[in-house]
């Protein structure tokens, strides 16, 4: 699919909340952190709800069951049905069930999340590669995960059983900081093996067709914290996206975004599903405008000048950093313009 770069973020005349039927939200480091809900997330999606909008949770994360994420979303103030709950867990299991016997056995590297969703696709999860799998399937599976685990993994796939990932994020968020995510567990497994496994969460197809059959969205917006998942995943489905940066990107990363992980929109967290977002106009000169802030592309630096909503500036100085990397990555230095914003 042909699709133009992406040099500026958007601006949108109506609230998000209104000119989109769904949200896709992604949980941690957007709707939560650690489990506790992140600052404004329960006010802001009750209103987006009361207006209309579908309310959709979609995650990387393999460990729990719908149903478990359901249940602590609404102990958060979020009342929210297991069908609305999509994981990577039950998009590695369709995949896996397009490609294997119906019943067949599925090794399992990781939580319940997994083996409810395989048993969903009429699949059997076992815990042994002596136990015949014709398919091995790694998701998260917390810290307390037994290392004997990833043994197993690399038993069978040594024999030359199939290898599927839910994901392959490098790191989680927590109450206490950045943990190693699913993604660094499956290095583990490459690593002793050489196999690369097929995977199927964000930001690849599995996950997005996944979540579109479950939810019947018809003019979704994808709601995330990170770049190479959230706002990749929605580049590779060719829907819009708002990055909210109460989890892992920061203003560093965005600035530094190439296509594939520029989102649509940017702002603070989820009460930008409320309102609408502001323009970034070209200037005559080659700055870019937005609010009381003016950014401009040196020749080493980002040049920001003005005053105003820190945002405002953020969303300018993508402009300038976008348009100059063009299909590339800007690599113009960008720390005293993010510094004025006090990002």
């Amino acid at each position: 699919m042909s699709r133009s770069v992406r040099t500026r973020p958007e601006g949108s005349g109506q609230a998000l909340s209104e000119a989109y039927d769904t949200a896709l939200l992604d949980l941690d480091g957007v709707v939560y952190a650690g489990g506790n809900a992140i600052a404004h997330a329960v006010d802001s999606l009750a209103a987006a709800r009361a207006g209309g909008m579908h309310l959709a949770y979609v995650t990387n994360n393999a460990l729990r069951t719908p149903d478990a994420v359901a249940g602590h979303l609404t102990e958060l103030g979020i009342p929210t049905g297991a069908d609305d709950v999509i994981t990577s867990a039950q998009a590695v299991a369709r995949l896996i069930a397009e490609q294997v016997p119906p019943g067949a056995r599925v090794l399992v590297i990781g939580g319940e999340g997994l083996r409810v969703a395989l048993r969903e696709r009429g699949l059997e999860p076992v815990e042994s590669a002596d136990d015949d799998p014709v398919a091995v399937v790694q998701g998260y599976g917390g810290p307390e995960l037994p290392w004997g685990r990833f043994a197993e993994a690399c038993y069978a796939i040594a024999r030359g059983v199939p290898w599927y990932a839910s994901n392959t994020d490098l790191t989680i968020p927590g109450a206490r900081g950045i943990a190693p995510g699913n993604g660094a567990a499956v290095e583990v497994v490459r690593i002793a093996t050489g196999a690369t496994p097929q995977v199927a969460g964000k930001p690849l197809p599995p996950m997005h067709r996944e979540t579109i059959l479950r939810t019947g969205a018809r003019r979704p917006l994808v709601v995330g914290d990170r770049l190479d998942t959230d706002i990749e995943g929605a580049f590779n489905g060719d829907v819009d996206s708002l990055l909210v940066l109460t989890g892992v990107t920061d203003g560093a990363r965005l600035l530094a975004a190439p296509p594939q992980h520029r989102p649509t929109y940017v702002d603070a967290d989820l009460r930008g599903l409320l309102t609408g977002q502001p323009e970034v106009a070209a200037e005559a000169d080659g700055a870019f405008r937005c609010g009381g802030w003016t950014a401009s592309a040196g020749a080493e630096r980002l040049v920001l000048e003005g005053d105003g909503e820190a945002l405002d500036g953020l969303r300018a100085l993508c402009a300038a950093a976008w348009t100059a990397a063009g299909d590339g990555v800007c690599a113009l230095e960008a720390d005293k313009a993010l510094a004025r914003l006090g990002l």
